[in-house]
């Protein structure tokens, strides 16, 4: 039988260089439902987040003082990645997502 365990994917600063925030576990599937991304500097900036070197955000703006909201329902297998980088240290990354085992 399957242990499914709601967990946080990732929940950092964003790097100005392309970073891995997240790998899928060994022997795990993992499905990411919810994205938040905020900027706290006082102008705008902006992102980029792969899953699986696959883009979903390219060059995407974040406007100063807010948060971006995405609810989505994407698998990831074992050994693929989340990656994600902005344009300004300002910006964090909240994923959050379950883990099938």
């Amino acid at each position: 039988m399957a242990t499914v365990t709601s967990k946080v994917l990732a929940r950092q600063a964003a790097a100005v260089t392309n970073t891995t925030l997240y790998t899928v576990p060994a022997s795990t599937t993992t499905v990411v439902t919810n994205i938040a991304v905020t900027n706290t500097a006082s102008s705008i900036a902006t992102f980029d987040l792969s899953l699986n070197d696959i883009q979903i955000f390219n060059d995407s703006s974040v406007a100063a003082n807010t948060t971006v909201f995405v609810d989505l329902k994407q698998v990831l297998t074992t050994t693929q990645t989340i990656k994600g980088l902005a344009s300004a240290i300002t910006v964090n990354f909240h994923i959050s997502g379950v883990e099938i085992v």
